[in-house]
């Protein structure tokens, strides 16, 4: 897989191309809304149309809200956003290393699912005009009283880069279903997966180059976060994914797989095995405690993120399998 790393610093917006450009102007006037972001970030193209920026590793609030993952595809008519990471000033530092590449619109804004980190970004791109797709849950979080909890924690510990004028966007569009779509003569295929990593989930594939965005059903490199995920639902999508033929893959974090098959099956044993663990000690009854002490850690200790997420996840199987394993009512 081809990777392309853009470097550049300074806005640039190209003047040689002709046609109507007033979008980039009404742009440009919302950026400079925005606090600047200070956090390193790197525009990596990893295909013909395909783009992404990753976040590094960390939990939610380190690196200036930058711990997960962005993409672009851009088309002649026009560029689609997968995800719009975790604070308005990141998602226009994105925007400006878009224009070093391309002059066309955003119009699209593909959101694999609603979680804080991949999420405040989003008014900017309403802001500018661009169309949203969500899957069918997000609104299950926006709805929530953790949405509103979340976002006043983050005013306070991602000041000044989310802050009283950060808002919560709803989605122009509900997806509860596969489809695809088209721009600029590029087909993508949107993935609805239901309730997987969060209360709905989507990825996208960009047809003509074989590369996935993942969103979080995919982490590279590091250990999951798994929340509240519907684990079993989950582990069965990674499970039809690794016969997937992939030319290329971008998780939600982490950097894009060189060896798609190989990022697929290292989240998919890291859940079958929880999933194992947990699922055993509830149907001999014992304890969490004792259960995740006895576990073997070893094949994902030394994973980044595995010391911050490991036992919480684990804690989380063990109450879900607690649930699964209730008679139907």
């Amino acid at each position: 897989m081809r990777f392309m790393v853009i470097t550049f610093s300074m806005l640039f917006l190209f003047t040689a191309c002709s046609g109507d450009k007033s979008h980039l102007q009404h742009e440009q006037s919302v950026l400079l809304n925005y606090p600047e972001a200070t956090a390193e970030m790197t525009l990596v193209q990893v295909s013909e149309h395909s783009y992404y920026v990753q976040g590094a590793a960390g939990v939610a609030t380190d690196n200036q809200g930058f711990i997960s993952n962005a993409g672009a595809i851009v088309t002649s008519d026009g560029v689609v956003i997968f995800d719009t990471l975790g604070t308005p000033a990141l998602a226009s530092k994105m925007i400006r290393l878009l224009r070093e590449v391309t002059d066309q619109p955003i119009k699209r804004v593909i959101m694999s699912h609603y979680h804080a980190d991949h999420l405040y970004g989003l008014q900017l791109y309403k802001e500018i005009g661009a169309e949203i797709y969500a899957p069918k849950g997000a609104f299950a979080y926006l709805d929530s009283p953790l949405a509103e909890e979340r976002l006043e924690e983050r005013r306070f510990s991602l000041d000044p880069w989310v802050n009283e004028k950060t808002y919560l966007v709803k989605p122009d569009h509900i997806l509860a279903a596969s489809s695809t779509m088209e721009l600029g003569g590029v087909s993508m295929s949107i993935n609805y997966l239901g309730g997987a990593h969060s209360d709905g989930d989507l990825t996208l594939l960009v047809e003509p180059d074989r590369v996935l965005y993942s969103g979080d059903i995919i982490f590279e490199g590091r250990v999951a976060f798994l929340g509240d995920a519907d684990t079993r639902h989950w582990l069965e999508t990674l499970e039809k994914m690794e016969t997937s033929g992939l030319a290329g893959l971008i998780p939600g974090h982490g950097s894009a797989a060189k060896n798609p098959t190989k990022a697929i099956a290292q989240t998919r044993r890291y859940l079958a095995y929880i999933r194992e663990v947990m699922g055993s000690a509830v149907e001999e009854f014992r304890d969490f405690s004792e259960a995740y002490a006895a576990a073997d850690w070893s094949e994902f200790e030394k994973l980044p993120a595995f010391e911050a997420a490991n036992r919480r996840n684990a804690y989380q199987v063990f109450l879900s399998m607690e649930t699964e394993s209730l008679p139907a009512q």
